[in-house]
């Protein structure tokens, strides 16, 4: 699937997802588009994913020191929507536990942090990154990407109309997940006005696309500094 089949599929699930008679066929397009924004390993689908094409010939170095037009780089961009996705999908959707906080993922992966890293500044964006361990972060990817189409296989169409209530939001807070300060708060009212349909769109779904542009967009910069360099 290219980009163009895949915006073609998310504005096709934006006018179903929310029919009663297309709760199946909203499911089924949903996990068809999440496999995508994540590696083939997480679905097990024979395919190239956009994940697969980031981490396709990436070294370490360049996963933790290439930055995209933003000063983020492709470390900092995995871990964030990441994360995001384990926070929505796991207490707000799930009411269950984040899969960070299920197997020491923050020790393997030797983060510094564990909320979404919106209040880092471009400074400490390349400081977290650092130390990030890659394959370690792409297992934590893999293990939110599959709890998260256990999720959404059990949804039921009165599932996806359930907004969220003010203690599953606060929750986000008391766990540090998002850092309540003015450069990170904001999720959790930006959450709060969504419901679980919303979150499947926004977070679930096209967040991953977006950061694994940036994403190439670093990989790009930096080899096309690499080539300059050995001219």
């Amino acid at each position: 699937m290219d980009l163009k089949t895949w915006n073609k599929d998310i504005k096709q699930l934006r006018a179903i997802i929310l029919k009663k008679d297309k709760i199946e066929e909203s499911k089924n397009l949903c996990l068809s588009l999440h496999e995508m924004v994540h590696s083939s390993s997480m679905s097990g689908i024979d395919k190239k994913t956009f994940e697969d094409e980031l981490f396709e010939g990436l070294d370490e170095n360049t996963f933790r020191t290439a930055t995209n037009e933003k000063g983020r780089t492709i470390a900092y961009g995995m871990w964030h929507s990441t994360r995001i996705e384990d926070i929505t999908m796991n207490i707000l959707v799930a009411g269950d536990k984040q899969i960070l906080n299920t197997g020491n993922w923050k020790e393997k992966i030797n983060s510094k942090i564990t909320d979404t890293g919106n209040a880092l500044t471009e400074e400490e964006i390349i400081e977290f990154s650092k130390n990030i361990n890659m394959q370690e972060l792409r297992n934590y990817r893999i293990a939110v990407g599959r709890k998260t189409r256990e999720i959404i296989k059990s949804l039921t169409y009165d599932d996806m109309k359930r907004k969220f209530k003010k203690d599953k939001l606060q929750r986000i807070l008391d766990e540090g997940a998002v850092l309540d300060v003015e450069d990170a708060n904001w999720l959790i009212d930006f959450w709060g006005r969504k419901n679980v349909a919303g979150i499947i769109l926004m977070p679930i779904t096209r967040h991953h696309v977006l950061h694994i542009n940036e994403s190439l967009r670093a990989k790009k910069k930096s080899k096309r500094k690499s080539k300059k360099n050995k001219l």
